[in-house]
């Protein structure tokens, strides 16, 4: 077999799953914009989406549901990816973008300028700085007078965030009652104040376009930083990138939605259950798949007991937790 004939297999296999992977985040983004208290038909939604419709539907459409609904997909890319990322970083199957301590800190962060009494856009502020310095403390901690190892920033963080842990159970004992309501919703991850998508679709959309390049070296580094170095790839300085996309990747994404567990950590597993460990068909199929999950999930939330709705992070957890666990059986 020539060459060019391998290239042109090796890359009709990269493109099938993906393919399907972006029928998937369409699909789900109609099921977003369709569904709710008040139902879109499928020929109304296309009205709407051409410049027509009627007044209600494009207010449910276009103000209210796909904002929102894109929000939500570009969170569960950034997570996805970030967890992607993470694990090839500390090289455990298991790690998460929140391993590091990185939610703890935007949360103590947001309840802070909530219990301050500050406005939404500036709790999302607070929220990202929050995170950014928990990510400099923890490198800052795990790096010390020398390098650092996987293993040592992995104990860091998972200190520090059992310090943020401490921090925020203080904070929502002296919390006033009227406060405890919206405090514990961020905790939980929800999706009803994430305002713009644009900022966590362009991050996720950039941070993509740089690492999906890299996926040969990062499947030569996720077998080791000796055998990584032993092939010519600049070990410490790929794993400073890794380090500081994904603490971009989880703060922007903390920010826009509060703290949505277990999608950076089962969706990564997950594919590399279904389409083997290549890095350079994990990463983009993590985004899409991630993205595709939490817009389904908040979905979910939205109309399960509608008009009420739930955090979005609990819908992931019940869905993850089972999930994860059959995942792990059937990878026995």
């Amino acid at each position: 077999m020539s060459g060019a004939e391998s290239g042109r297999r090796e890359r009709a296999r990269r493109a099938g799953p993906l393919a399907w992977l972006v029928l998937a985040a369409l699909l789900s983004q109609v099921l977003a914009v369709s569904l709710g208290s008040v139902a879109v038909p499928v020929d109304a939604l296309w009205s709407v989406l051409s410049g027509g419709g009627e007044p209600l539907h494009q207010t449910l459409v276009l103000e209210l549901r796909l904002p929102r609904s894109l929000a939500a997909f570009g969170t569960g890319a950034l997570l996805a990816l970030a967890g992607a990322l993470m694990q090839v970083l500390l090289r455990n199957p298991l790690a998460d973008p929140y391993v590091l301590g990185l939610s703890g800190g935007a949360s103590v962060a947001a309840l802070l300028a909530m219990l301050a009494g500050l406005g939404a856009t500036l709790v999302a502020g607070s929220a990202f700085v929050g995170a950014l310095a928990s990510t400099l403390t923890v490198f800052g901690l795990a790096h010390g007078t020398g390098s650092w190892t996987p293993t040592r920033m992995l104990l860091t963080g998972v200190v520090m965030a059992a310090g943020w842990g401490a921090l925020i159970s203080f904070l929502l004992a002296v919390s006033p009652v009227e406060q405890l309501p919206g405090m514990l919703y961020w905790l939980m991850g929800d999706l009803a104040y994430a305002g713009t998508p644009w900022p966590v679709l362009v991050v996720a959309v950039l941070s993509l376009a740089v690492v999906t390049p890299l996926g040969r070296t990062l499947n030569v580094l996720a077998r080791g930083g000796m055998q990584a170095a032993a092939l010519g790839v600049a070990v410490r300085r790929m794993e400073w990138m890794l380090y500081l996309v994904a603490s971009l990747l989880t703060a922007v994404a903390v920010t826009t939605a509060g703290s949505v567990g277990f999608v950076g950590l089962m969706v990564p597993h997950m594919l590399r259950l279904k389409l083997g460990t290549d890095q350079r068909i994990i990463l983009p199929a993590s985004l899409l798949a991630g993205g595709t999950l939490l817009t389904l999930a908040d979905t979910l939330a939205r109309t399960m007991m509608a008009p009420q709705q739930l955090p979005v992070g609990v819908i992931t957890a019940l869905l993850g937790v089972p999930s994860f666990l059959y995942l792990l059986y059937r990878s026995r």
